[in-house]
């Protein structure tokens, strides 16, 4: 039972982390979008500010993960984290790609 639980809030809180990144990534494209509408982008190719600090970030707590959840706990709830992560981040950017493609009414 126990494992279980484990095992559960290990993929709760990587969802957790992966869903606040994946919201502070789609502020960060809001602002950016917004910006390009206003017209104050010198170039369409310019890079969201702050992206690779975020990627960076990102992967850094995901190294975290892999190397202290073994320490700390038993078994490869690590690997749950990291799942988490990545359906946390998904979400975000299905929910993005659900916005893009739906009908502007």
């Amino acid at each position: 039972m126990m494992d279980l639980l484990l095992s559960l809030a290990g993929l709760v809180v990587g969802g957790g982390i992966g869903f606040a990144f994946g919201t502070a990534q789609d502020a960060a494209l809001r602002r950016q979008e917004k910006r390009q509408e206003m017209g104050r982008l010198s170039s369409g190719w310019a890079m969201m500010p702050g992206s690779a600090g975020r990627v960076t970030s990102l992967l850094l707590i995901l190294v975290a993960v892999q190397v202290l959840c073994p320490m700390l706990f038993d078994g490869n709830v690590q690997w749950l984290v990291s799942a988490g992560v990545v359906i946390g981040y998904g979400w975000t950017l299905l929910q993005q790609l659900r916005r893009r493609l739906s009908p502007h009414v």
